[in-house]
């Protein structure tokens, strides 16, 4: 796990971070990416080849999309508002990687940042901030969550950004969660443990899973009486702790993975 690799600059995208190939920078684009391909980038990724990190013509990058794995390119040219990334050679294949919604209710700015860095290092493919009735943030920026995942991927290998989504109202997301998709509800009022619930999923894991996560105040008890009687529904405890729903939706996304996500398998 590294400790190590701190955001390069602040609200920039790329981090760096040693690479086994000896590439110390990933950057996430949105073009193809293919043996003998170019991508250009825009003003502020340019900006951080150039200015930050003071890369120029010839330097490795490491480029991801979400859609073609992982490639070794180089800076071809570098100029004040655009540069041009030679494609060269793949150095991991796109592979599936866990699918786990996130979907809480939105805390504060410094904290909702956290949790959307955070969430995305824990393998986290949706993020959906939700409102409730006891839910004290009513706007969420939602170009600032994505900014943050971006980062948060780039920096923790991962091949896939998170899908930021609008936040919605509780009956909303509902009505819009789809049937076959397990929602695992974070009920501070009570219900079997996690670990316990979670546990009883191994031989069939829940590999379509989100977690619905509370307001700092809590599910109104309307609110909980609706998602109790939903049958795609599984309420669980964190315990008797009251936790912040930061380190709420941090925990659940831990305990799944430890469970019956992608830390159950070797990596030698």
């Amino acid at each position: 796990m590294r400790t190590d690799t701190p955001l390069a600059h602040p609200r920039l995208p790329g981090y760096t971070a040693p690479m086994k190939d000896g590439i110390e920078t990933r950057l996430y684009v949105d073009a193809p990416l293919a043996a003998g391909g170019v991508v250009a980038l825009g003003q502020d990724q340019a900006h951080y080849l150039k200015n930050v990190l003071r890369l120029g013509p010839g330097e490795g990058v490491a480029l991801f999309n979400g859609r073609d794995g992982e490639w070794r390119a180089e800076i071809a040219s570098v100029a004040k508002k655009s540069a041009d990334l030679a494609v060269i050679e793949q150095t991991r294949p796109q592979r599936a990687e866990p699918d786990v919604w996130l979907a809480f209710a939105p805390i504060k700015r410094a904290r909702i940042d956290f949790t959307a860095q955070k969430a995305t290092e824990l393998g986290a493919s949706v993020l959906w901030p939700v409102m409730t009735r006891h839910t004290m943030v009513d706007r969420v920026n939602t170009e600032r969550l994505r900014a943050n995942a971006v980062e948060a991927a780039e920096q923790s290998d991962r091949l896939t950004v998170p899908d930021v989504r609008e936040p919605a109202k509780l009956e909303a997301l509902i009505e819009a969660w789809p049937a076959d998709r397990a929602l695992i509800l974070a009920d501070e009022t009570g219900g079997p443990p996690i670990a316990e619930a979670l546990s009883m999923h191994r031989e069939r894991p829940m590999t379509r899973a989100g977690f619905l996560i509370g307001p700092e105040g809590g599910f109104a008890e309307p609110e909980l009486d609706r998602l109790r009687k939903l049958p795609f529904v599984t309420r669980v405890s964190l315990g008797e702790r009251l936790l912040r729903a930061d380190t709420a939706a941090l925990a659940v996304l831990a305990i799944w993975q430890a469970l019956v996500g992608d830390w159950t398998a070797r990596h030698d």
